[in-house]
Formats: structure tokens, sequence, C-alpha cells
């Protein structure tokens, strides 16, 4: 085996275009690394509905100029045997490492097997590109980006010419393709004949965000912004500028683009602590300058988050003083608000939504007499809902300009956000008074999550198995009144790997992450509420039942 190892990583070595890995990898053929070249050899990064994610190296098991070569020469490929002989493919990064330099190989790529190639000028949010193909007529699009992954990962993410993201069965014959390249000496790479774009296509999807805002609705409400050190700082500003809202106040550690991520664990806002230099932002301001919100946008600035001052005071830990505290609204909160808001506002069209997103959706739409779509989870499903006008995912992604952009947008849905809040304060209102209001009209709808990150990815597995193997047949002493295992579909669904229990008053899915090395487990239960007197009962009922509900199904899987 070791023979054949360093045979793997010579063979790699010789094709490898980047000096970079190029150096990493004969220093690990130099010292014999078998443990380290296994890793990197034992297969190679599976090419799915999310494109490629993974940590960046050399060797076929990591994201690098070779892999990513092969993917755009897979891809190309593809699009040809589609009739797309001469289609245009937009390519988009963001400012991790590795990102400028996959998304130049990729149009390299696309003008040597002969079709056009644009890309975007600098790093932007990922919106903006899935903006920029339906806006240039693309017949395809790429971003380089991890997203909210750690530094040291990134990916690689394809859509269609309809703007949102592959599904099956373009992936799987995608993937046939990249396995048919027999080698990088045959994938033709010239060194110019694509185009980069100037700020119009910039320009043009500053111009849409207008759209999703009512004309002459107030625009009050003051923020403080973190970038999350992703590309979503320029956008956001320039999109609050135009539409008339109080400058953001910047989270000035996090406001500008930096592949380290060195203020955060995990650059994703709804990780532990990455939300801790807003919050000491927002506690710091004072008088007219108090924001009302705090809005977050994740590395590549699709998803947005929203916190709140919940009324109490709280203590600063690092100086002891005491100011307003805040609060990460839920994924789930700000999905029911931004519903509200558009119901309210006359919206007609499909709501829709991931299985592992509140139901809370369901009952707003019913209530407006709208259709009510779910969904698998991820953009690339709920941007494909017939008659789409407004589709949310827990995991802090809104998509509320599907004409514009068929996918999640972090940029369009703060501005969304933002509208609702100085709309409310004008009636000396806030978010959480709306989320009170839905709570007594439709139930209290409480979300939460059980998410295990691994390093070994075949704990995951052995969940699964074991919950399939050794049903449960309650949870928190409520009995599961039906089990659904999704990997066999539904009538609405097409298969995938998951397990959903329906409870009396109460619903549980687990599923593998597709993204991250995590099992996650989606919870929610049901309260009915009679009236806001009886919100707090409510509140502790559903808090209690969730942990209950997590407890035992930890045990359960054994994780």
């Amino acid at each position: 085996m070791h023979d054949e190892l360093i045979a793997q990583a010579q063979a790699w070595l010789t094709e490898d275009p980047d000096p970079e890995t190029r150096t990493e990898l004969a220093r690990l053929i130099d010292a014999k690394d078998e443990t380290e070249l296994a890793a990197r050899f034992s297969g190679t990064l599976q090419f799915g509905t999310a494109g490629l994610r993974g940590e960046l190296g050399a060797g076929p098991m990591r994201m690098n100029r070779s892999v990513v070569i092969r993917a755009a020469a897979g891809l190309a490929a593809y699009l040809k045997k589609q009739g797309h002989d001469d289609g245009l493919v937009v390519i988009g990064y963001d400012a991790r490492h590795k990102s400028h330099d996959f998304a130049q190989d990729t149009a390299a790529v696309m003008i040597g097997a002969g079709l056009r190639a644009a890309v975007l000028p600098r790093p932007l949010p990922t919106p903006v590109l899935a903006f920029a193909i339906r806006h240039l007529g693309a017949v395809a699009g790429v971003e380089v980006t991890a997203s909210h992954n750690p530094p040291r990962d990134n990916g690689y993410k394809v859509y269609l010419g309809d703007g949102s993201q592959i599904v099956p069965p373009a992936d799987i014959d995608i993937a046939a393709e990249i396995a048919a390249v027999p080698s990088l000496t045959t994938v033709a790479r010239p060194t110019e004949g694509w185009d980069t774009l100037d700020d119009s296509v910039l320009d043009a999807y500053l111009a849409r965000t207008d759209a999703v805002l009512s004309e002459g609705s107030p625009r009050t409400a003051r923020t403080v912004y973190t970038a999350m050190h992703g590309v979503g700082k320029d956008v956001l500003l320039a999109a609050f500028a135009r539409a008339g809202f109080p400058a953001p106040v910047l989270v000035a550690e996090q406001a500008d683009p930096d592949p380290e991520f060195p203020t955060v664990a995990f650059p994703n806002p709804e990780e532990p602590g990455a939300m801790d230099l807003a919050f000491a932002t927002a506690r710091a301001l004072s008088g007219e300058a108090a924001p009302d919100l705090i809005i977050a946008n994740d590395p590549d600035a699709d998803r947005c988050a929203v916190a709140v001052q919940d009324g109490t005071d709280g203590t600063d830990a690092d100086n002891g003083t005491h100011g307003t505290d805040w609060r990460m609204l839920r994924g789930d909160e700000v999905g029911a608000l931004l519903a509200a808001h558009l119901v309210r506002r006359g919206a007609t069209g499909t709501f829709a939504e991931s299985i592992v997103s509140s139901s809370l959706l369901g009952r707003i739409a019913e209530k407006a007499g709208l259709p009510h779509v779910e969904t698998l989870t991820g953009f690339k499903w709920i941007a494909r809902a017939e008659g789409l006008r407004y589709g949310y995912e827990e995991a802090l992604g809104y998509c509320v300009d599907p004409d514009g952009v068929r996918d999640k947008d972090g940029i369009t849905a703060a501005l969304l956000i933002t509208e609702l809040a100085s709309q409310l304060k004008e009636e000396g209102r806030t978010l959480l008074d709306l989320l009170d209001d839905l709570a007594v009209e439709h139930g209290l709808h409480a979300t939460d999550q059980l998410s295990v990150r691994v390093e070994d990815l075949s704990l995951i597995a052995a969940a699964m198995r074991r919950l399939r193997e050794q049903p449960p047949t309650e949870l928190a002493g409520l009995p599961i009144t039906r089990t659904d295992d999704l990997t066999k579909g539904t009538a609405e669904l097409p298969p995938t790997d998951g397990l959903r229990y329906t409870l009396d008053g109460a619903r549980v899915i687990v599923r593998p992450s597709g993204t991250e090395p995590k099992l996650k487990c989606y919870l929610e239960v049901v309260i009915p509420v009679g009236s806001h007197k009886d919100l707090p009962a409510a509140r502790a009922k559903a808090t209690a039942l969730l942990e209950s509900i997590k407890r035992d199904l930890s045990t359960t899987a054994g994780i």
C-alpha cells in the first residue's frame, strides 16, 4: 500500500499547477507521511448538490487548483452536451484563501472549452453572482466560496441558467464528466480571453434591491452591522444608503474581509460567541445612537442574522457594566416575521420553506389564503417552488426577491427586516411584539436544534443506523404518532437521508448536514396560546419540552 500511495502522490505532483500545493505534497512524499498521504488520496472530493466543499491542501480529497480545474472541465463538458456550445459562464468568488485563483482557473477552462466566461470584478456576495447569471443571460454560474465554514476550507458552488443551484440529476451528470477527465494535461487553459466585469452588474443588483421595499415606507430603524470578516460590508452599506436607512454602525473588528476570520471560532452567526463583538458594539451605543437591531451576514453574505434587545438589563462580562441585553432571533423567528410583513403588504404567490423549518409559515400562509410548499433542505429546492414569492430556511437563509435572486440573499433580507423594524418603531412596537402577536394568533411555535460536530464521519452513519434499527416510540413523554424514513421519499419530496418523527404537538427531523461534518436534529413544539398573558407560561413549557426532547434524542441516537 505504501508504494502505491507514493506513486499516486507522485503522479498528482507532476500535474499540480500550484507551487504552494506542490511544495506541500513534495514534503509529505519526502517524509513518507503515510497517514497524511492516505487522508488526501483515499478517494476524491465528491461533487454533489452543494458542488464541492473541503479543506484546502494538496491531493484529490482537498480543495486545490487541480481539483477545481477538473471540476471546471467537467462542468464545461456537461454544458456542451446540453447544447450550450458557446454559452456564457459567469464566475464570482469570496475573499477566502485561493478563491481568486480558483475563479481565474475556472474562467480559463471555460474559454479553453470554447465557452464564454465573465468574472465578477472583485470578491462580492454570493447573491450578486446568483443575480448576474440571469441578468447576463448566462447558461451557468460558479461561486467560489465556503460560506461560513472554517478558515481552512473553500468550496465551489454551481448554478445553472435559471439562477438556482444544481439539483439531481445535473450534479450526477457533472460528476460523471469530472470523473471522465483523463489528465490535467488534456484541459486547455489559455491565459486570456475571458471578461472581467465592471461594476455595472453590481449597480444593476443594487438597483434591484430597492424593489424589495414599499415605496414611502418608514426607514428610521438604526442598526449595528457585522460582515463577519466576509464580503458583505460594501454592498450592504450601499443598499442601505440607497434605501435611505440610517447608516449602520459597523463592528469594526469584523468589517473587512479576512480569510483567517481571527475573531471567531467559526464564521457563522449561529455559532456560540460569533455575535459577541456585535453585542458589545450595540451595548456601547446609547441615547439617539442606540440601535434597534443588529444585522449580521455570514462571510459570503447570502445569510442574514438578526438580534434584538430583549428588554432586560444584562451585564457586560468584559467591564462589569450593565446595559441592554441582546439576543439572536432564531432563523425561524425571522422567517415568520418576514412572512407576516409580506402578507401585511399584500404579497401574493407561493410561500416555501424547507421541511426542517417551522410549521408556523404554513399557518401564516393558510390564514392569508396563499399557497405553501415544503421542500427538502437547501435553497436549490426552495428556489424551484412553483410561483415562489417568498422562501426561507431556518439556517438564516431568506429569498425575498425571487425574480431578482433565485437563492438566499442576506442583503435584501437585511433591508426587508429593517423596513419591518422601522414600521413597528413608528407604531411604538418592536419585532418581539410582532412575534408575540403571531404566537397568540397561531400558537407558540418554538424551535431548537441539537447539532453534533464530529471528526469521524462514521459516527453520523452509526447514529442514523441506530435510530433506524431501534426507533424511539416516544420523546419527552410524548408518543411518536408517525415515523417517516425520508430515504424512501414521499408524495411531495424526493428521497434524502433523514428521519422525521411526528409527535403529539411536536416534530423532530434528524439528518446529516450536507455541507459540514455534523449530525443535525431539528425540533419544534407547538403550544396553544389563549392570550398575551399566557405567553410566559407557554414559553416556559416549550423550553422544558425542547430540552427534554433533546436529552431523549441524544440518548436514543447515542450522540
